[in-house]
């Protein structure tokens, strides 16, 4: 008698995929609008009379040219800088955050573990 796992309805299936996409979406998007994705950036003073004090040669100064930029409207994103500063305790956070998954994901895969053995072998108690 081969052993054959309970049937999941498709509504159920459909239900389980759109709440993985819905969590997946929520976990990328939640730093981002809570402003918790980097450390954020800085500014460094430029000066935008050319593209040779911004730093950009010929070929670049023609690519932002091309996508409608100024010298004047280009210095603030060329002299944006991302800051790498590390908020320990937002790392230390993050940590703790995943372990806490890793051991909630074990204690939950046991438990399922344990009731497919029962059901599969029957009421018999697997060993602690």
């Amino acid at each position: 008698m081969a052993y054959e796992p309970p049937k999941q309805s498709t509504a159920g299936q459909i239900f389980d995929a759109l709440l993985m996409m819905a969590l997946v979406i929520v976990t990328l998007y939640l730093p981002l609008l809570l402003g918790l994705a980097g450390g954020g950036t800085t500014t460094i003073a430029v000066n935008p009379e050319s593209w040779t004090t911004l730093g950009q040669n010929a070929v670049m100064a023609g690519q932002w040219e091309k996508l409608g930029f100024t010298p004047a409207t280009a210095a603030p994103i060329i002299g944006a800088r991302f800051d790498y500063v590390v908020n320990w305790s937002t790392l230390a956070l993050s940590f703790a955050v995943v372990i806490a998954y890793f051991v909630v994901l074990i204690k939950i895969s046991e438990r399922q573990y344990r009731d497919v053995i029962a059901e599969r072998f029957g009421e018999r108690r697997v060993r602690d």
